[in-house]
């Protein structure tokens, strides 16, 4: 894709009701500019597909679409299989509408655990606990928020993490304890209201503190927090905060389940690239 093609296919997801962020696009491309891929039916834009390769084992498959007028033509499974075959010989991973699954699994996909989508009015709701303190992450030597962010996330995304972290009207808040990282945080702005994601803590109540000092700084508006299931107190940090679920997806992998610290994810990245 184009940098134009790529505008136009936030605009499908928009149509969709991802309600993309408003500074998606040069991210996206940021962390793989060949990892966007757009169908063309005589030089007419009909569909996409993100294909975006992390370090050397692990990739990621997502932005799948085509636009209402071409289903049913076969153009959806040729850019999946475009996709793919880029793909091919990773550990390959993709946040998918459960009712996909069965289609997935066919490609070679497997069930890992369900992200759930929860939402609800920007809220401030307390301090961080005792002995931490919130700073901008971007004041933070990179080299060590990038260190914090493979805990997480399976491979190498610097180029992607560091504009994430400082693309306008992003907030990015660390959490501090005892001189070491022990939360991240990112809020953006969305086509309406805002995401918080990627969300990481030492425990809910350093979540709590993330979410809390990011909706103060965002503004008033809806917020979502894209929640792992396999993370239960994630799960009842969100309820406990009066969100409730929107969407979910099915996050599926190619091969094993990759090594991360789950008890410390409590909102993912982004549903298109992980």
């Amino acid at each position: 894709m184009s940098a134009i093609d790529l505008a136009r296919a936030l605009d499908w997801a928009a149509a969709e009701g991802w309600n993309p962020g408003l500074d998606d696009a040069r991210a996206f491309q940021i962390a793989d500019a060949r990892g966007f891929l757009v169908g063309l039916d005589d030089g007419e834009p009909v569909g996409c597909v993100s294909a975006v390769r992390y370090g050397d084992d692990f990739a990621f498959l997502g932005f799948y679409i085509t636009t209402p007028q071409a289903r049913g033509k076969g153009y959806g499974i040729q850019l999946w299989n475009a996709g793919m075959a880029r793909l091919q010989g990773r550990n390959i991973g993709l946040d998918g509408v459960p009712a996909q699954q069965d289609n997935y699994r066919k490609s070679g996909f497997r069930l890992a655990w369900r992200n759930i989508r929860y939402q609800g009015p920007a809220a401030a709701r307390g301090l961080p606990p005792p002995g931490v303190a919130l700073v901008d992450a971007k004041t933070l030597p990179f080299d060590g928020v990038a260190a914090y962010d493979r805990r997480f996330f399976p491979a190498p995304r610097d180029g992607f993490l560091a504009n994430w972290i400082g693309a306008p009207g992003h907030v990015a808040l660390a959490a501090i304890r005892d001189g070491a990282l022990a939360g991240l945080g990112v809020v953006r702005p969305c086509r309406a209201g805002f995401k918080i994601g990627p969300l990481y803590a030492a425990d809910a109540a350093i979540a709590a503190a993330l979410i809390s000092g990011l909706c103060e700084r965002a503004g008033p508006g809806v917020v979502a927090l894209d929640v792992p299931e396999n993370n239960a107190a994630a799960v009842h940090l969100a309820e406990s905060l009066g969100m409730v679920p929107a969407f979910e997806t099915a996050r599926m992998y190619t091969g094993t389940d990759p090594e991360v610290d789950a008890a410390g994810l409590f909102g993912v990245t982004t549903f298109e690239l992980g």
